[in-house]
């Protein structure tokens, strides 16, 4: 387990989310956990981070498209807790105000493929490169991205951009898992399917109901699989991509 480890978290500004989710199966296994997101509820998970395992906690506020705000969230963990030895990519999908706008790809605004690409695959990006210095130089990392199903396994119309973001992920997180495979650092992804999260629409719900599992997945679900990721005894477990999703890709004929 990850005890006495410091871990960052993204996406972890709403209390129904799989990053805040993962936040507390973290804090309770014994790691100090620095939250963020882009608003600032971020300190209000803070709070009740701090009653469920207190433990030294932190939360600061990032806009993880952002290089230079990423390289300000990496200086002040460092200067609160230290260097992350976890990291747990969560940040993505839609951010809390913005209306996300289905669209096929001869529809698909530039700006609005810019924006899915830059919320999941830049910001894991940018926060991987910031935090591999200090895990190359300790010989030890866990780095794991919440990806999606959508993009590397199956694909929704409209979503074109979200999805392949979401396979971006999935390609940077076998390349980063190769390239530190003999320097103790390990990545991998979680790939969710549907979700109940506070963002799930009720299309989403009804989808979920038709899965083989006949209901949604929790963010605890996905949270334990992470937390296995970002633990000592996942160390020759690097390059996966561990879906969850209660067999609903595996259905065919549906």
């Amino acid at each position: 387990m990850p005890r006495g480890r410091i871990a960052l978290i993204t996406g972890a500004g709403s209390a129904q989310g799989i990053g805040f989710s993962t936040a507390r199966a973290l804090a309770r296994a014994g790691a100090r956990v620095m939250l963020t997101a882009t608003g600032p509820h971020v300190a209000e998970r803070l709070e009740e981070l701090n009653r469920l395992a207190p433990g030294g906690h932190g939360a600061e506020a990032a806009d993880l498209t952002d290089p230079d705000q990423v390289a300000r969230l990496f200086a002040v963990t460092r200067e609160a807790m230290g260097a992350p030895a976890i990291l747990v990519n969560a940040a993505g999908m839609v951010r809390k105000g913005e209306v996300t706008r289905a669209a096929p790809v001869e529809a698909l605004e530039p700006g609005d493929w810019t924006r899915d690409l830059a919320m999941n695959a830049t910001s894991a990006f940018l926060t991987i490169r910031a935090a591999l210095p200090a895990m190359q130089g300790a010989g030890y990392g866990r780095i794991v991205n919440v990806a999606s199903v959508t993009g590397p396994t199956v694909a929704i119309a409209g979503a074109a951009g979200y999805g392949a973001a979401k396979a971006a992920m999935c390609g940077l997180t076998r390349t980063v898992a190769l390239e530190n495979a003999a320097r103790g650092i390990t990545c991998n992804a979680v790939l969710p399917g549907w979700i109940a999260t506070g963002s799930a629409t009720e299309a989403e719900a009804e989808a979920a109901r038709r899965s083989p599992a006949g209901r949604a997945g929790t963010p605890a679900e996905v949270a334990a699989c992470c937390l296995f990721l970002a633990s000592r005894a996942a160390s020759f477990v690097t390059g996966a991509m561990l879906v969850v999703d209660g067999a609903n890709t595996l259905v065919e004929g549906k």
